[in-house]
Protein backbone atom coordinates (compact mmCIF):
# COMPACT_ATOMS: atom_id res chain seq x y z
CA UNK A 1 0.00 0.00 0.00
CA UNK A 2 1.99 2.87 -0.96
CA UNK A 3 1.63 6.00 1.17
CA UNK A 4 2.95 9.20 2.55
CA UNK A 5 4.63 8.53 5.76
CA UNK A 6 3.43 10.93 7.98
CA UNK A 7 -0.40 11.68 6.61
CA UNK A 8 -2.07 8.76 5.35
CA UNK A 9 -5.92 8.84 3.55
CA UNK A 10 -8.24 5.55 3.90
CA UNK A 11 -11.43 4.33 2.44
CA UNK A 12 -11.68 2.42 6.04
CA UNK A 13 -10.12 3.19 8.76
CA UNK A 14 -10.27 0.78 11.67
CA UNK A 15 -9.45 1.11 14.81
CA UNK A 16 -8.17 -1.82 16.86
CA UNK A 17 -7.66 -5.47 15.29
CA UNK A 18 -10.46 -7.77 16.51
CA UNK A 19 -12.44 -10.29 15.08
CA UNK A 20 -15.14 -7.83 13.06
CA UNK A 21 -12.94 -5.16 12.40
CA UNK A 22 -9.99 -7.77 10.03
CA UNK A 23 -13.08 -9.31 8.43
CA UNK A 24 -14.33 -6.07 7.46
CA UNK A 25 -10.51 -5.11 6.46
CA UNK A 26 -9.81 -8.24 4.75
CA UNK A 27 -13.01 -7.62 2.68
CA UNK A 28 -12.69 -3.94 1.94
CA UNK A 29 -9.41 -5.08 0.99
CA UNK A 30 -9.89 -7.58 -1.69
CA UNK A 31 -12.15 -5.15 -2.93
CA UNK A 32 -9.95 -2.54 -3.64
CA UNK A 33 -10.35 -0.61 -1.12
CA UNK A 34 -7.92 1.50 0.81
CA UNK A 35 -7.50 0.32 4.74
CA UNK A 36 -5.62 1.42 7.55
CA UNK A 37 -5.85 -0.41 10.75
CA UNK A 38 -4.50 0.49 13.65
CA UNK A 39 -3.51 -1.41 16.52
CA UNK A 40 -2.27 -0.04 19.78
CA UNK A 41 -0.11 -3.32 20.71
CA UNK A 42 1.72 -5.80 19.07
CA UNK A 43 0.55 -8.69 21.50
CA UNK A 44 -2.82 -8.16 20.36
CA UNK A 45 -2.68 -8.78 16.21
CA UNK A 46 -6.08 -10.87 15.71
CA UNK A 47 -7.93 -9.21 19.00
CA UNK A 48 -8.64 -11.10 21.93
CA UNK A 49 -9.59 -14.14 20.94
CA UNK A 50 -6.55 -15.51 19.34
CA UNK A 51 -3.95 -13.44 22.07
CA UNK A 52 -5.78 -13.81 25.47
CA UNK A 53 -9.23 -15.05 25.11
CA UNK A 54 -10.64 -18.14 23.35
CA UNK A 55 -7.72 -19.58 21.73
CA UNK A 56 -5.43 -19.40 25.04
CA UNK A 57 -8.05 -19.69 27.90
CA UNK A 58 -9.89 -23.14 25.35
CA UNK A 59 -6.07 -24.75 24.98
CA UNK A 60 -5.23 -24.50 28.76
CA UNK A 61 -8.77 -26.24 29.54
CA UNK A 62 -6.65 -28.97 27.02
CA UNK A 63 -3.49 -28.97 28.31
CA UNK A 64 -5.32 -29.42 32.04
CA UNK A 65 -7.42 -32.10 31.12
CA UNK A 66 -4.60 -34.04 29.79
CA UNK A 67 -2.26 -34.53 32.84
CA UNK A 68 -2.02 -37.34 35.14
CA UNK A 69 -1.99 -37.59 38.53
CA UNK A 70 1.57 -38.63 38.36
CA UNK A 71 2.45 -35.48 36.71
CA UNK A 72 4.33 -32.61 38.51
CA UNK A 73 1.41 -29.79 38.23
CA UNK A 74 4.25 -27.13 38.44
CA UNK A 75 6.51 -28.34 35.30
CA UNK A 76 3.16 -29.46 33.35
CA UNK A 77 1.73 -26.25 33.60
CA UNK A 78 5.07 -24.33 32.59
CA UNK A 79 5.30 -26.88 29.60
CA UNK A 80 1.30 -26.19 29.00
CA UNK A 81 2.21 -22.43 29.14
CA UNK A 82 4.63 -22.61 26.58
CA UNK A 83 2.64 -24.38 24.25
CA UNK A 84 0.26 -22.10 24.60
CA UNK A 85 1.89 -18.98 23.76
CA UNK A 86 3.63 -20.40 20.52
CA UNK A 87 0.32 -21.18 19.29
CA UNK A 88 -0.93 -17.81 19.96
CA UNK A 89 2.30 -16.20 18.51
CA UNK A 90 2.02 -18.30 15.61
CA UNK A 91 -1.65 -17.01 15.11
CA UNK A 92 -1.11 -13.15 16.25
CA UNK A 93 1.64 -13.45 13.05
CA UNK A 94 -0.60 -14.85 10.25
CA UNK A 95 -3.24 -12.22 11.28
CA UNK A 96 -0.77 -9.62 10.95
CA UNK A 97 0.38 -11.39 7.83
CA UNK A 98 -2.86 -11.89 6.18
CA UNK A 99 -3.46 -8.00 6.20
CA UNK A 100 -0.51 -6.16 6.06
CA UNK A 101 0.47 -8.55 3.35
CA UNK A 102 -2.34 -7.41 1.08
CA UNK A 103 -1.87 -4.59 -1.44
CA UNK A 104 -3.99 -1.78 -0.12
CA UNK A 105 -4.14 -2.96 3.74
CA UNK A 106 -2.02 -1.10 6.26
CA UNK A 107 -1.36 -2.39 9.96
CA UNK A 108 -0.10 0.11 12.33
CA UNK A 109 0.98 -0.43 15.59
CA UNK A 110 0.32 2.48 18.12
CA UNK A 111 -2.67 4.10 19.66
CA UNK A 112 -5.20 6.02 17.87
CA UNK A 113 -6.67 9.25 18.67
CA UNK A 114 -9.71 11.25 17.88
CA UNK A 115 -8.80 14.68 16.28
CA UNK A 116 -11.92 15.09 14.62
CA UNK A 117 -14.83 12.69 13.37
CA UNK A 118 -12.84 11.71 10.28
CA UNK A 119 -9.17 12.08 11.76
CA UNK A 120 -6.86 10.47 14.26
CA UNK A 121 -3.05 10.75 15.14
CA UNK A 122 -1.24 7.36 15.80
CA UNK A 123 1.81 7.21 17.79
CA UNK A 124 3.75 9.98 19.49
CA UNK A 125 7.04 12.15 18.71
CA UNK A 126 8.99 12.06 15.18
CA UNK A 127 6.99 8.74 14.99
CA UNK A 128 3.42 10.13 15.08
CA UNK A 129 1.07 9.88 11.95
CA UNK A 130 -2.25 11.19 11.03
CA UNK A 131 -4.98 9.10 9.09
CA UNK A 132 -7.95 10.12 7.88
CA UNK A 133 -10.65 8.04 6.90
CA UNK A 134 -14.12 8.33 5.00
CA UNK A 135 -15.33 5.17 6.91
CA UNK A 136 -13.96 4.40 10.49
CA UNK A 137 -14.77 1.22 12.40
CA UNK A 138 -14.33 0.68 16.22
CA UNK A 139 -13.15 -2.56 17.03
CA UNK A 140 -10.82 -1.78 20.19
CA UNK A 141 -12.56 -4.77 22.47
CA UNK A 142 -13.24 -4.57 26.36
CA UNK A 143 -10.63 -4.65 29.03
CA UNK A 144 -10.78 -6.03 32.61
CA UNK A 145 -12.89 -4.55 35.49
CA UNK A 146 -10.47 -4.21 38.90
CA UNK A 147 -13.38 -3.38 41.66
CA UNK A 148 -12.42 -1.13 43.83
CA UNK A 149 -11.96 -3.10 47.11
CA UNK A 150 -9.16 -1.73 49.42
CA UNK A 151 -5.98 -3.30 48.79
CA UNK A 152 -6.98 -5.00 45.31
CA UNK A 153 -5.49 -2.90 42.88
CA UNK A 154 -1.83 -2.41 45.01
CA UNK A 155 -1.37 -6.19 45.53
CA UNK A 156 1.26 -7.57 43.99
CA UNK A 157 -0.55 -10.95 43.69
CA UNK A 158 -3.40 -9.68 41.65
CA UNK A 159 -3.80 -10.72 37.93
CA UNK A 160 -6.06 -10.03 35.11
CA UNK A 161 -7.00 -13.12 33.13
CA UNK A 162 -4.80 -11.86 30.50
CA UNK A 163 -1.81 -11.76 32.86
CA UNK A 164 -2.61 -14.98 34.89
CA UNK A 165 -2.68 -17.18 31.50
CA UNK A 166 1.18 -15.67 30.65
CA UNK A 167 3.11 -16.20 33.87
CA UNK A 168 4.92 -19.81 33.73
CA UNK A 169 3.99 -20.14 37.74
CA UNK A 170 1.43 -22.23 38.91
CA UNK A 171 -0.08 -20.46 41.79
CA UNK A 172 -0.50 -23.30 44.88
CA UNK A 173 -3.41 -21.45 45.97
CA UNK A 174 -5.82 -19.38 43.55
CA UNK A 175 -8.78 -16.60 44.79
CA UNK A 176 -10.83 -16.34 41.93
CA UNK A 177 -13.43 -12.73 42.72
CA UNK A 178 -16.28 -13.35 40.74
CA UNK A 179 -18.45 -16.40 39.96
CA UNK A 180 -19.06 -15.89 36.21
CA UNK A 181 -18.41 -17.49 33.15
CA UNK A 182 -14.44 -16.06 33.71
CA UNK A 183 -14.36 -16.87 36.99
CA UNK A 184 -15.72 -20.89 36.86
CA UNK A 185 -13.82 -21.42 33.65
CA UNK A 186 -10.64 -20.84 35.22
CA UNK A 187 -11.97 -21.79 38.67
CA UNK A 188 -12.11 -25.58 36.41
CA UNK A 189 -8.68 -24.48 34.56
CA UNK A 190 -6.33 -24.05 37.52
CA UNK A 191 -7.96 -27.00 39.52
CA UNK A 192 -7.07 -29.17 37.26
CA UNK A 193 -3.81 -28.43 36.42
CA UNK A 194 -3.31 -28.78 40.37
CA UNK A 195 -3.87 -25.37 42.21
CA UNK A 196 -6.53 -25.50 45.29
CA UNK A 197 -9.24 -22.86 44.36
CA UNK A 198 -11.36 -20.78 46.15
CA UNK A 199 -14.23 -18.95 43.92
CA UNK A 200 -15.86 -15.84 45.91
CA UNK A 201 -19.22 -14.86 44.39
CA UNK A 202 -21.24 -12.17 46.00
CA UNK A 203 -24.62 -13.56 44.23
CA UNK A 204 -26.05 -15.85 46.45
CA UNK A 205 -25.85 -18.58 43.89
CA UNK A 206 -23.28 -19.35 40.78
CA UNK A 207 -25.39 -19.20 37.58
CA UNK A 208 -28.41 -17.08 38.46
CA UNK A 209 -29.84 -16.99 34.99
CA UNK A 210 -29.92 -20.66 34.91
CA UNK A 211 -32.71 -22.94 35.67
CA UNK A 212 -32.14 -23.95 39.28
CA UNK A 213 -31.72 -27.90 38.33
CA UNK A 214 -28.87 -27.01 35.44
CA UNK A 215 -26.87 -24.47 37.84
CA UNK A 216 -26.84 -27.05 41.23
CA UNK A 217 -25.20 -30.08 38.37
CA UNK A 218 -22.75 -27.68 37.47
CA UNK A 219 -21.99 -26.66 40.92
CA UNK A 220 -21.92 -30.21 41.97
CA UNK A 221 -19.29 -31.04 39.34
CA UNK A 222 -17.01 -27.83 40.50
CA UNK A 223 -17.43 -29.05 44.48
CA UNK A 224 -16.65 -32.72 43.20
CA UNK A 225 -13.14 -31.32 41.61
CA UNK A 226 -12.00 -30.11 44.40
CA UNK A 227 -13.09 -26.00 43.83
CA UNK A 228 -14.70 -24.08 46.96
CA UNK A 229 -17.28 -21.90 46.16
CA UNK A 230 -18.13 -19.26 48.78
CA UNK A 231 -21.10 -17.49 47.31
CA UNK A 232 -23.17 -14.56 49.19
CA UNK A 233 -19.58 -13.59 49.61
CA UNK A 234 -17.97 -9.50 50.11
CA UNK A 235 -14.67 -9.30 49.99
CA UNK A 236 -13.65 -6.31 51.76
CA UNK A 237 -10.09 -6.19 50.96
CA UNK A 238 -6.74 -7.65 49.82
CA UNK A 239 -3.52 -6.98 51.90
CA UNK A 240 -0.04 -8.82 51.06
CA UNK A 241 1.88 -10.40 53.95
CA UNK A 242 4.95 -12.49 53.89
CA UNK A 243 3.92 -15.74 51.92
CA UNK A 244 1.25 -14.56 49.98
CA UNK A 245 -2.10 -12.35 49.54
CA UNK A 246 -4.44 -12.51 52.84
CA UNK A 247 -8.05 -11.71 51.29
CA UNK A 248 -10.90 -10.88 54.08
CA UNK A 249 -14.37 -11.50 52.83
CA UNK A 250 -17.79 -11.49 54.79
CA UNK A 251 -20.29 -14.03 54.36
CA UNK A 252 -23.06 -14.92 56.70
CA UNK A 253 -22.38 -11.83 58.95
CA UNK A 254 -18.70 -13.23 59.54
CA UNK A 255 -15.72 -12.26 58.35
CA UNK A 256 -13.06 -15.03 56.84
CA UNK A 257 -9.40 -15.04 55.37
CA UNK A 258 -7.80 -16.98 53.41
CA UNK A 259 -3.98 -16.61 52.17
CA UNK A 260 -3.26 -17.65 48.65
CA UNK A 261 -0.64 -16.77 46.15
CA UNK A 262 -2.09 -15.57 43.33
CA UNK A 263 -5.66 -13.33 43.31
CA UNK A 264 -7.83 -13.55 39.86
CA UNK A 265 -10.17 -11.05 39.24
CA UNK A 266 -12.91 -12.19 37.18
CA UNK A 267 -14.83 -9.73 37.84
CA UNK A 268 -16.39 -8.92 33.86
CA UNK A 269 -14.98 -7.06 31.02
CA UNK A 270 -16.25 -3.35 30.75
CA UNK A 271 -15.90 -1.51 26.72
CA UNK A 272 -12.03 -0.13 25.61
CA UNK A 273 -13.07 3.81 24.89
CA UNK A 274 -10.72 5.29 27.54
CA UNK A 275 -8.31 7.01 25.44
CA UNK A 276 -9.83 7.70 22.20
CA UNK A 277 -10.99 10.93 23.04
CA UNK A 278 -14.56 10.10 21.39
CA UNK A 279 -15.63 13.34 22.07
CA UNK A 280 -13.59 15.28 19.46
CA UNK A 281 -15.16 12.66 17.19
CA UNK A 282 -18.41 13.73 18.34
CA UNK A 283 -19.05 9.91 19.33
CA UNK A 284 -21.74 9.60 22.07
CA UNK A 285 -21.85 6.47 25.01
CA UNK A 286 -23.12 4.64 27.66
CA UNK A 287 -22.80 4.92 31.07
CA UNK A 288 -20.59 2.18 30.95
CA UNK A 289 -18.19 3.58 28.30
CA UNK A 290 -19.40 1.39 25.43
CA UNK A 291 -20.06 3.07 22.10
CA UNK A 292 -24.11 3.77 21.56
CA UNK A 293 -25.13 2.07 18.51
CA UNK A 294 -28.39 1.69 16.70
CA UNK A 295 -29.55 -2.25 15.36
CA UNK A 296 -27.10 -0.88 12.44
CA UNK A 297 -24.30 -0.64 14.31
CA UNK A 298 -24.12 3.05 13.26
CA UNK A 299 -22.74 5.32 16.19
CA UNK A 300 -23.79 8.89 16.23
CA UNK A 301 -21.66 9.93 13.96
CA UNK A 302 -23.02 7.57 10.59
CA UNK A 303 -20.31 7.12 9.26
CA UNK A 304 -18.39 5.79 12.36
CA UNK A 305 -19.39 2.31 13.62
CA UNK A 306 -18.60 0.20 15.97
CA UNK A 307 -18.43 -3.91 15.87
CA UNK A 308 -17.41 -6.31 18.93
CA UNK A 309 -17.31 -5.74 22.60
CA UNK A 310 -17.06 -2.09 22.45
CA UNK A 311 -20.39 -1.65 21.64
CA UNK A 312 -21.40 -2.52 24.41
CA UNK A 313 -23.32 -6.06 23.18
CA UNK A 314 -22.55 -9.80 23.85
CA UNK A 315 -18.91 -10.27 24.70
CA UNK A 316 -18.27 -13.27 22.62
CA UNK A 317 -15.90 -13.27 19.68
CA UNK A 318 -18.73 -14.77 17.23
CA UNK A 319 -21.11 -11.95 17.69
CA UNK A 320 -18.05 -9.31 16.70
CA UNK A 321 -17.93 -11.40 13.60
CA UNK A 322 -22.13 -11.60 12.96
CA UNK A 323 -20.99 -7.62 13.72
CA UNK A 324 -18.65 -7.83 10.39
CA UNK A 325 -21.63 -8.77 8.30
CA UNK A 326 -24.13 -6.20 9.69
CA UNK A 327 -21.45 -3.87 8.43
CA UNK A 328 -20.38 -5.30 4.81
CA UNK A 329 -23.99 -5.12 4.69
CA UNK A 330 -23.92 -1.22 5.13
CA UNK A 331 -20.95 -0.79 3.47
CA UNK A 332 -21.41 -3.01 0.32
CA UNK A 333 -25.04 -4.68 0.59
CA UNK A 334 -28.77 -3.92 0.89
CA UNK A 335 -28.09 -2.06 4.26
CA UNK A 336 -30.83 -4.26 5.55
CA UNK A 337 -29.28 -6.61 8.02
CA UNK A 338 -29.24 -5.82 11.84
CA UNK A 339 -28.93 -7.07 15.36
CA UNK A 340 -32.49 -7.52 15.39
CA UNK A 341 -31.75 -11.05 12.72
CA UNK A 342 -30.28 -12.62 15.67
CA UNK A 343 -32.24 -15.51 16.69
CA UNK A 344 -31.16 -18.34 19.18
CA UNK A 345 -27.67 -17.36 19.68
CA UNK A 346 -25.95 -20.17 21.52
CA UNK A 347 -23.39 -19.15 24.53
CA UNK A 348 -20.78 -22.00 26.02
CA UNK A 349 -19.02 -21.94 29.74
CA UNK A 350 -15.71 -24.30 29.21
CA UNK A 351 -16.01 -25.81 32.49
CA UNK A 352 -15.32 -29.86 31.84
CA UNK A 353 -18.01 -30.91 30.73
CA UNK A 354 -18.82 -27.28 29.08
CA UNK A 355 -22.03 -26.06 30.07
CA UNK A 356 -23.41 -24.93 26.35
CA UNK A 357 -27.18 -23.22 26.40
CA UNK A 358 -29.01 -21.73 23.92
CA UNK A 359 -32.85 -20.29 24.27
CA UNK A 360 -35.06 -19.69 26.87
CA UNK A 361 -35.01 -21.30 30.17
CA UNK A 362 -37.94 -23.18 32.00
CA UNK A 363 -38.32 -19.96 33.85
CA UNK A 364 -37.93 -17.68 31.12
CA UNK A 365 -40.54 -19.32 28.97
CA UNK A 366 -43.07 -19.87 31.72
CA UNK A 367 -42.58 -16.08 32.82
CA UNK A 368 -43.45 -15.38 28.93
CA UNK A 369 -46.61 -17.28 29.03
CA UNK A 370 -45.91 -20.49 26.80
CA UNK A 371 -46.86 -23.39 27.98
CA UNK A 372 -43.92 -25.94 28.00
CA UNK A 373 -43.10 -29.23 28.20
CA UNK A 374 -39.58 -29.85 29.84
CA UNK A 375 -37.45 -33.20 28.61
CA UNK A 376 -34.66 -33.73 30.73
CA UNK A 377 -31.76 -36.63 31.78
CA UNK A 378 -28.42 -37.09 33.12
CA UNK A 379 -26.28 -38.32 31.00
CA UNK A 380 -24.62 -41.24 32.49
CA UNK A 381 -28.92 -42.24 32.10
CA UNK A 382 -28.81 -41.51 28.07
CA UNK A 383 -28.39 -45.01 26.56
CA UNK A 384 -28.05 -43.80 22.49
CA UNK A 385 -24.75 -41.80 23.70
CA UNK A 386 -22.34 -44.46 24.58
CA UNK A 387 -19.57 -41.90 23.57
CA UNK A 388 -19.82 -40.31 26.76
CA UNK A 389 -18.79 -43.97 28.14
CA UNK A 390 -16.13 -43.64 25.59
CA UNK A 391 -14.58 -40.46 26.28
CA UNK A 392 -14.77 -41.26 29.69
CA UNK A 393 -17.35 -38.26 30.87
CA UNK A 394 -20.63 -39.32 31.73
CA UNK A 395 -21.22 -36.00 34.66
CA UNK A 396 -23.41 -33.89 33.27
CA UNK A 397 -27.24 -33.37 32.08
CA UNK A 398 -29.25 -32.15 29.12
CA UNK A 399 -32.27 -30.20 29.59
CA UNK A 400 -34.78 -28.74 26.23
CA UNK A 401 -37.36 -26.52 27.05
CA UNK A 402 -40.22 -27.04 24.57
CA UNK A 403 -43.45 -25.43 23.42
CA UNK A 404 -46.26 -27.52 24.26
CA UNK A 405 -48.32 -26.30 21.61
CA UNK A 406 -46.07 -26.38 18.60
CA UNK A 407 -43.42 -28.78 19.69
CA UNK A 408 -41.09 -26.02 18.85
CA UNK A 409 -37.60 -25.89 20.90
CA UNK A 410 -37.74 -22.79 23.10
CA UNK A 411 -34.57 -23.23 24.91
CA UNK A 412 -31.68 -26.01 25.80
CA UNK A 413 -28.78 -26.85 28.19
CA UNK A 414 -26.09 -29.38 27.40
CA UNK A 415 -23.70 -29.98 30.67
CA UNK A 416 -21.97 -32.64 28.50
CA UNK A 417 -19.10 -33.27 26.13
CA UNK A 418 -19.28 -32.44 23.07
CA UNK A 419 -21.92 -29.68 24.54
CA UNK A 420 -20.05 -26.56 22.83
CA UNK A 421 -20.82 -28.72 19.33
CA UNK A 422 -23.92 -30.53 19.43
CA UNK A 423 -25.67 -26.53 21.10
CA UNK A 424 -25.05 -25.62 17.69
CA UNK A 425 -27.08 -28.28 16.03
CA UNK A 426 -30.03 -27.15 18.09
CA UNK A 427 -29.34 -23.29 17.81
CA UNK A 428 -29.71 -24.16 14.01
CA UNK A 429 -33.13 -26.14 14.28
CA UNK A 430 -34.43 -23.04 16.17
CA UNK A 431 -33.77 -20.59 13.80
CA UNK A 432 -35.85 -22.51 11.39
CA UNK A 433 -38.48 -23.99 13.06
CA UNK A 434 -37.53 -27.59 13.29
CA UNK A 435 -39.52 -29.43 15.99
CA UNK A 436 -38.46 -30.72 18.63
CA UNK A 437 -39.67 -34.35 17.65
CA UNK A 438 -37.96 -33.78 14.59
CA UNK A 439 -34.87 -33.60 15.79
CA UNK A 440 -35.17 -36.42 17.98
CA UNK A 441 -36.12 -39.05 15.11
CA UNK A 442 -33.31 -37.55 13.01
CA UNK A 443 -30.59 -40.15 12.14
CA UNK A 444 -27.29 -39.16 13.65
CA UNK A 445 -23.61 -40.53 13.15
CA UNK A 446 -22.76 -43.43 15.81
CA UNK A 447 -21.43 -43.28 18.11
CA UNK A 448 -21.79 -39.65 18.60
CA UNK A 449 -23.07 -36.79 20.97
CA UNK A 450 -25.97 -35.76 19.22
CA UNK A 451 -27.11 -39.09 18.87
CA UNK A 452 -28.71 -38.26 22.63
CA UNK A 453 -31.42 -36.25 21.20
CA UNK A 454 -32.89 -39.61 20.10
CA UNK A 455 -33.45 -40.32 23.74
CA UNK A 456 -33.62 -37.58 25.75
CA UNK A 457 -36.12 -35.07 23.87
CA UNK A 458 -38.54 -38.04 24.76
CA UNK A 459 -38.03 -37.94 28.69
CA UNK A 460 -40.42 -35.79 29.76
CA UNK A 461 -40.07 -34.71 33.13
CA UNK A 462 -42.70 -32.00 33.32
CA UNK A 463 -45.27 -30.58 31.19
CA UNK A 464 -48.29 -27.90 31.78
CA UNK A 465 -51.32 -30.47 30.58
Amino acid sequence: MSTDPSDLHADVLVIGFGKGGKAVAAKMGQLGKTVVLVEQSDRMYGGTCPNVGCVPTKALVHHANQRRPEDSPQDWYERSVGEVQALTALFRAGNFEGLNGMETVQVLTGRAVFRDSHTVSVGDGAGRLTVRGDIVLLNTGSAPIVPDIPGLKDSKYVLTSTELIETSVLPPRLAIIGGGYLGLEFASIYRRFGSEVTVLETAEDILRREDEDVAAAVKTILLDEGITIATAARVLEVTDGPAGANVVYERDGSKHVIEVDGVLVGAGRRPATSGLNLEAAGVAVTDRGAVQVDKYLRSSQPHILALGDVNGGPQFTYISLDDSRIVLDQLIGEGLRSTEDRVAVPHTLFITPPLATVGLTEREARAAGYRVKITSQPVAEIIAMPRAYVVEETRGMMKFVVDLETDKILGAALLSTDGQEIINTVALAMRHGITASELRNSIYTHPSSTEAFNDVLGVVVRSDT
